[in-house]
C-alpha cells in the first residue's frame, strides 16, 4: 500500500525539522490502514515496532511518500515494513529517510488477542 503526506508547519520542531514523533505516529497509521485493508473485520493495535534511526532530516513542504508491504504472518497478528521516501516534486527522484517493521496483533470486542480473518 501507498501513501503520501504533506510536511506542514504544525509537523515542525523549533529547529524548522519534521518532529520525529510524527513521522513515527503516520508510519504507525499507514501500517495500521494496509492491516486493517488486506484482514477486513480484524481490529487491530500496534504491539510493536523495531528499529527507530532517522536517515535524513526533513523540512517543511517536503512530501513524504510511505510504502507498507507485509512481510509476515502469525495467528494472530501480522508484521509490515513500512519505507519512508522523501519525494522531489521537481526532479521526481526520492530519497529514502526511514524503515522500520510494525507489528500488529488483532483483538476482540474484550481487547483480547484473537485469530486473524483471512
Amino acid at each position: 500500500m501507498e501513501n503520501y503526506k504533506l510536511v506542514l508547519p504544525g509537523h515542525l520542531n523549533h529547529y524548522g525539522y519534521l518532529f520525529g514523533g510524527n513521522l513515527l505516529q503516520w508510519v504507525d497509521e499507514v501500517g495500521w490502514i494496509a492491516a486493517s485493508l488486506d484482514y477486513p473485520g480484524c481490529n487491530f493495535v500496534t504491539i510493536g515496532m523495531d528499529k527507530v534511526e532517522f536517515k535524513k532530516s526533513v523540512r517543511q513542504g517536503a512530501l513524504l511518500r510511505f510504502e507498507a508491504k507485509r512481510t509476515r504472518e502469525g495467528n494472530s497478528s501480522v508484521k509490515y515494513t513500512v519505507d519512508v521516501y522523501r519525494h522531489d516534486m521537481k526532479s521526481g527522484t526520492e530519497a529514502p529517510i526511514f524503515s522500520t517493521n510494525t507489528t500488529f496483533v488483532c483483538i476482540d470486542s474484550q481487547g483480547n488477542k484473537c485469530g486473524l480473518n483471512k
